[in-house]
């Protein structure tokens, strides 16, 4: 291509990137508006539905280009810079700084949120019970390992609802204070990325040092402090801790992923996009199992997921759990929990909610 072609077409992109500002702070504009009007009518700043209705709207016109991811990513980082310029959210999530949780709670809300870091599942509860947290993330289930069940049985005492939820693909990294891998000496690492990555260590640091520590953030912790050294972890623990990404994607599987809720005091609206997610307990009787279903059969309703925990305060009785898909809105829906009442000692909506990409 000749220098005078290139120069043309660079013109053509700076004049496109100024127009691109341009409607982007008039977009800031519109929603410094909505802002107001939220805080006016005492409405909640973070709509999980609406975010939902304009990300599927954008995602379905978008005709490349521009590949779905970078889309996404693109409009997420517009959705959260709006979303601040409205208020500051304060987010609790379960782990130490830079773990997965932390990610999904920044791939969620962004960046410019407060992130508040909390030692268990049950103190993200509680912050966002006492206020001290506009909202909390949460571990659920894992593709390999399965259900979180210390979430499950915190739900049932808890009055918080989801409002959300984020699926994670669980992307492991070699986080080096080091030049390259070759003068890598030792590799400190939790245990459970250490079982995810063991092949790509054992085929690239065949003779290095692994170094078992309580946890991925004290793994970089580690690392950083320690020459010729890395850490197995998320890229955001290289940002935090200031390592070098050496390697990207070092899991074994790259199926490995983690569902994450979003707890709050909001109810969600209906997005057209959701899912609804119950516990209940159910009498005790020849065929209940049987019976619980079949008001999902009759309404044409899936279930994606059923669990069951001890309830911890009578012998052999259990509380179920089912993920379903619709909103609690949706007609079929409310009949279908209608009809499962009648047969339950006790029935919790636990919230409706938009369905995670």
């Amino acid at each position: 291509m000749k220098n005078v072609d290139k120069n043309k077409i660079r013109k053509e992109i700076d004049s496109l990137d100024l127009k691109i500002l341009e409607l982007l702070n008039k977009r800031a504009g519109f929603a410094l508006e909505i802002g107001r009007l939220k805080r006016k009518l005492g409405d909640k700043i973070y709509i999980p539905d609406r975010e939902k209705i304009v990300m599927t709207r954008i995602l379905e016109n978008n005709k490349g280009p521009l590949t779905r991811e970078s889309t996404q990513n693109i409009f997420n980082e517009i959705l959260h810079s709006a979303r601040a310029l409205q208020a500051s959210l304060k987010i609790a999530y379960f782990g130490p700084e830079a773990t997965f949780t932390h990610l999904a709670a920044v791939k969620n809300f962004g960046r410019y949120s407060e992130f508040i870091s909390c030692k268990s599942i049950g103190d993200v509860f509680q912050a966002v019970e006492k206020n001290r947290a506009d909202y909390g993330v949460v571990p659920i289930e894992n593709t390999t390992e399965g259900i979180v069940n210390h979430t499950l049985d915190i739900f049932y005492e808890s009055d918080l609802l989801i409002c959300s939820e984020i699926n994670l693909r669980i992307e492991q990294c070699l986080l080096a204070n080091a030049e390259n891998l070759k003068s890598i000496k030792k590799v400190f690492t939790h245990y459970q990325p250490l079982a995810q990555c063991r092949k790509w260590l054992e085929f690239n640091l065949m003779k290095v040092e692994i170094v078992e520590v309580s946890s991925t953030a004290e793994a970089a912790k580690l690392a950083a402090k320690t020459k010729n050294s890395a850490a197995i972890g998320s890229y955001l623990a290289g940002d935090v801790y200031k390592l070098k990404v050496m390697a990207r994607g070092i899991e074994d599987s790259k199926e490995n992923f983690t569902r994450f809720l979003v707890i709050g005091r909001q109810i969600t609206n209906r997005s057209g996009y959701d899912k609804t997610s119950i516990m209940f307990s159910i009498k005790d009787k020849i065929g209940a199992l049987h019976s619980m279903l079949a008001p999902f059969q009759k309404y044409g309703i899936n279930l994606t997921k059923i669990e069951s925990r001890p309830t911890k305060k009578k012998a052999w009785e259990y509380v179920f759990f089912i993920d379903l898909a619709g909103h609690i809105e949706d007609k079929k829906v409310r009949l279908a929990l209608q009809e499962l009442n009648k047969q339950c000692v006790f029935l919790k909506i636990l919230g409706s909610y938009p369905k995670a990409e």
